[in-house]
Formats: C-alpha cells, structure tokens, sequence
C-alpha cells in the first residue's frame, strides 16, 4: 500500500499549490479557486486512509521492491466469469444517467433496476448450482 499511499499524498503536494496559482491567475474565478484545493483535501483523505490501512495489513508483493512476478500468484478473489449482474448495473446505470437529460422519472426507473441488478449480483452464489 505504500505505492498509493505516496501517489495520493503526492497528489496533495500538486492540487493546492495549483489551486492557489489558479486563483491567483484567473482573479479569484470562484469555483476553480475552490475546487482545486478541495479535490487536493480529498486526495489528502485517501491517502491518509491508505496509510493507516498500509499500517494494519501485512506487505503486499508489490510493496517490495525486489519482488518477483511469481510471489503474487494465486488466488486474486472470486470472480464469476458467467455473471450477467455486472451488464444490468451498467444498463440501469447509463437509464439514470440518460434519466438527468431527459426526465427524472427515467432515473427512478434505473435506479430501481440498478437495487435489483446489485442484489442478484451480490446474491448469485446463494442458490441454483453454485450455492454453498
């Protein structure tokens, strides 16, 4: 974790300092002078997070950097390769977003369909032939 951890603290080193030259560029535009610092205070939170969390967890193999290709064999997580879940939240999220261009009722629509999609995925290794 100490790979993201210093790419998101770096982050922070970037965004501020931009931030504070873009309001003083553009006059003090007031979205850019504020937004910028702002996305550097949540790069800051992530990476803070990431280096908690890089405290509690053991090193990875990527942490190493005289690791080989080889010490991150193995299992990854599950995958289902046969999943049709992961298409429908990707339907049901393009309707909530075509939803905000052309009515907001559309958007409830695939929000419904999204809870439903997710439920099913999350649930898929429950019943039929891949229960345990």
């Amino acid at each position: 974790m100490r790979l993201e951890t210093k790419l998101f603290l770096y982050g922070v080193l970037f965004f501020v300092p931009v931030g504070l030259i873009y309001a003083w560029w553009s006059g003090g535009e007031p979205v850019g002078m504020i937004g910028i610092p702002l996305v550097g205070g949540l790069v800051g939170m992530i990476g803070a997070y990431f280096a908690l969390l890089s405290r509690r967890i053991d090193p990875r193999p990527e942490d190493d950097e005289l690791g080989e290709i080889e010490q991150g064999a193995g299992d990854q997580g599950v995958y289902s390769p046969w999943s049709w879940w992961p298409l429908v939240i990707g339907v049901a999220a393009a309707i909530v977003f075509a939803g905000m261009a052309v009515g907001f009722w559309l958007s409830y629509i695939g929000l419904a369909l999204g809870v439903i999609a997710l439920v099913g995925w999350v649930f898929e290794f429950s019943r039929g032939q891949h229960a345990h």
